[in-house]
C-alpha cells in the first residue's frame, strides 16, 4: 500500500515561519511530480507549489518569494518551507504526488492526509 504523510503544520504568528515535510511510503517503484496544495474554509483547493522529479519548481504568485519547494528522492519526501508567512496563508495543507506502485502500469495521483497551518494577525 501506497501511502504519503505529512508533518510540520501548526500555529505561527504572521511573519514567521514553518517547514513542512511529505514523505511517500510503501511500494514504491517510481515517483514523478510531487506537490503542495491548500485549502482555506470556504474555498476550494488551490495548488502552491509544483516540483518535478527533476526538481523543476513552480510557485504560484501569492507565494513565490515567500514558500519554497524541495525534495530529497533518497527519502522519496518533499519538503515546503514557508517564510514570511500571512493570516491568509491559513489552510489545511495537503501533498500530492504521482506515484507509480508495484504491479501498477500507470503513475496515480496520491494525496496525504493534510496538516493544518494558522497563521495568527
Amino acid at each position: 500500500q501506497v501511502q504519503l504523510v505529512e508533518s510540520g503544520g501548526g500555529l505561527v504568528q504572521a511573519g514567521g515561519s514553518l517547514i513542512l515535510s511529505c514523505a511517500a511510503s510503501g511500494s514504491i517503484l517510481s515517483i514523478n511530480d510531487m506537490g503542495w496544495y491548500r485549502q482555506a474554509p470556504g474555498k476550494q483547493r488551490e495548488l502552491v507549489a509544483l516540483i518535478s522529479s527533476g526538481s523543476s519548481t513552480n510557485y504560484v504568485d501569492p507565494v513565490k518569494g515567500r514558500f519554497t519547494i524541495s525534495r530529497d528522492n533518497a527519502k522519496n519526501t518533499v519538503y515546503l518551507q514557508m517564510n514570511s508567512l500571512k493570516p491568509e496563508d491559513t489552510a489545511i495543507y495537503y501533498c500530492n504526488a504521482k506515484m507509480k506502485s508495484l504491479g501498477s502500469r500507470w503513475y496515480m495521483d496520491y494525496w496525504g492526509q493534510g496538516t493544518q497551518v494558522t497563521v495568527s494577525s
